[in-house]
């Protein structure tokens, strides 16, 4: 059962250990919890539905809270302080695709705008509810969550685009297949959300970002039904689906799928690293993407991160081993970096890579500590995003964002992007804690996340004023490094005013051209990415 105003499953909770809560009063002070707005009071704030009758359309008040929101700051800010205002007349969740091309239609014929809803796990105002005057429909995908076709002579397979993470690997497993596509939203997001925000998983090193493994699939929209065959490669003039990838549902509806997959690897097996430094660290791992050895992933944390993440993990006594194997390795303890590192394939494969990459970690003076840390990620990994909840009950706000740059950019932007957030509450007289990581290594750069952490104001306009300031700061000192506005969580709302730095005038008036031809009456969840 899922939270209705937090993330995930709601008899899961996880834990800050003491030492943890003990570094957020030292570097923040004291955080005050705030009492939840409830469920109840909330949807006394619903209007009344302006939808036209249909059997497949719900307006119950609750179901439309449920699709009003995505899993944003600001719609957690909304949610848990009672301010959110605007919800969709309607949610329908069909459950066949010959539903949705009626519900299309129906839309068509009353003007109705849609929005399409996959898993809800968006953190960028994908789902949010225009104010317009015409009715709004949250088109749910959830239903349609079946395998249509396996092919695995040809390494294809089809599904229907609502299908979650966990059922989709499910039935490919249990053909001896994956997909190895894990965000960290994999337990509730879908195929279909991954595809139009051109999503990247935690194993892309390896398999793929989403716009590699997405082969093809169909497309409902205002003007007919656009098919994508899932060639293995074309030179018949531009990709279609590179517009379909990343469009946030502003061209229609993608109802099927179809995704590049591999066979379950023999071995995969993640290893801790420590550098002695950011700059070891960092040459490192430049030398191992271009080694075109086979990893899954490589995950390199700042001094910041590593040691904010060793006090989350708890485990005291084995942390402070840990620390003291480190120390006579001489790795100072307060600029060591962690790196996880997976290796994946044949046995044969990761045991030559490894031998190779180890090679390459020593002359940069890393050190291993084995398995032991990548096999607790890897246990844990889908759980950090549970600790949102935790901070805020105890009365802190945690966000995070992300962008790419090329090698010769990543310090200086990592540096500036923190030094933006480190200051971005000055003017309230607040601290911020702010670490980072870079998460996917590609030959030419990397990905950068920073993760910031503040204190929950006294109403919840003051916080979302503070994370307004937090985010407009990171994201000037991201478009001046030359950064891209998002390498994984797509545009939406909150990166909108800064994604023609990026396109340019004439890349962005394309793009409103290609929205507008396809859906004249903007009736595809408009307000979003352009």
């Amino acid at each position: 059962m899922q939270r209705w105003n937090g993330w995930g499953d709601k008899n899961l909770y996880v834990d800050l250990t003491p030492q943890a809560h003990e570094l957020l009063q030292e570097l923040l002070g004291e955080g005050t919890p705030k009492e939840e707005y409830p469920l109840e009071k909330l949807i006394n704030h619903v209007p009344r539905s302006r939808m036209p009758r249909h059997p497949v359309i719900s307006t119950d008040p609750k179901e439309r809270i449920n699709h009003a929101h995505g899993q944003s700051l600001p719609d957690w800010i909304a949610l848990r302080g009672g301010t959110l205002r605007r919800f969709p007349d309607g949610v329908a969740l069909p459950n066949t695709l010959d539903e949705v091309q009626e519900l299309l239609s129906f839309a068509g014929k009353h003007k109705i705008i849609v929005i399409p809803y996959g898993g809800g796990t968006s953190v960028l105002g994908h789902l949010d509810v225009p104010e317009v005057k015409r009715p709004v429909l949250s088109l749910s995908l959830k239903h349609l969550n079946r395998l249509i076709d396996l092919d695995p002579y040809s390494l294809l397979a089809t599904f229907e685009a609502g299908i979650q993470g966990p059922d989709l690997e499910a039935q490919l497993r249990a053909k001896k297949f994956t997909l190895g596509h894990y965000p960290q939203s994999f337990e509730y997001s879908s195929l279909g959300g991954w595809v139009v925000t051109r999503a990247c998983g935690q194993e892309s090193t390896y398999y793929g970002r989403m716009d590699e493994l997405f082969a093809g699939g169909e497309l409902l929209t205002p003007k007919g039904t656009m098919q994508f065959p899932p060639f293995p490669a074309s030179a018949a003039g531009p990709d279609l689906r590179h517009f379909l990838l990343g469009s946030e549902g502003r061209l229609g509806i993608l109802t099927k799928v179809t995704v590049r997959i591999s066979p379950l690897p023999e071995r995969n097996d993640i290893h801790g690293v420590f550098f002695p430094s950011w700059e070891n660290a960092v040459d490192a791992v430049k030398k191992l993407a271009i080694s075109h050895l086979p990893f899954s992933m490589i995950r390199l944390s700042s001094p910041v991160e590593t040691t904010t993440n060793l006090t989350l993990a708890g485990h005291e006594k084995q942390i402070s081993l840990l620390k003291r194997y480190l120390r006579l390795r001489s790795i100072p303890e307060e600029e060591a970096c962690m790196c996880l590192i997976g290796f994946i394939g044949s046995q044969r494969f990761v045991k030559a890579a490894r031998r190779e990459a180890f090679s390459i970690i020593s002359r940069n003076k890393g050190v291993s500590t084995g398995k032991m840390m990548g096999e607790a990620w890897k246990k844990n990994r889908f759980r950090a995003p549970y600790l949102r909840n935790t901070l805020w009950d105890t009365g802190y706000a945690v966000d995070t964002l992300e962008t790419a740059v090329t090698w010769n950019k990543v310090t200086s932007t990592m540096q500036s992007i923190e030094k933006a957030l480190g200051n971005g509450l000055a003017s309230w007289n607040e601290k911020v804690h702010v670490f980072t990581h870079l998460s996917s290594i590609y030959p030419t750069g990397s990905s950068i996340y920073t993760t910031f952490v503040f204190r929950l104001a006294q109403t919840p306009e003051e916080t979302l004023a503070r994370w307004k300031a937090l985010k407009e700061s990171a994201s000037h000192a991201i478009v001046a490094a030359g950064g891209t506005i998002s390498h994984q969580h797509g545009v939406g709302v909150d990166h909108k005013p800064y994604i023609e730095a990026e396109k340019g005038p004439i890349g962005m008036s394309t793009i409103r051209q290609i929205c507008s031809h396809i859906d004249p009456d903007q009736r595809m969840n408009p307000t979003k990415l352009v």
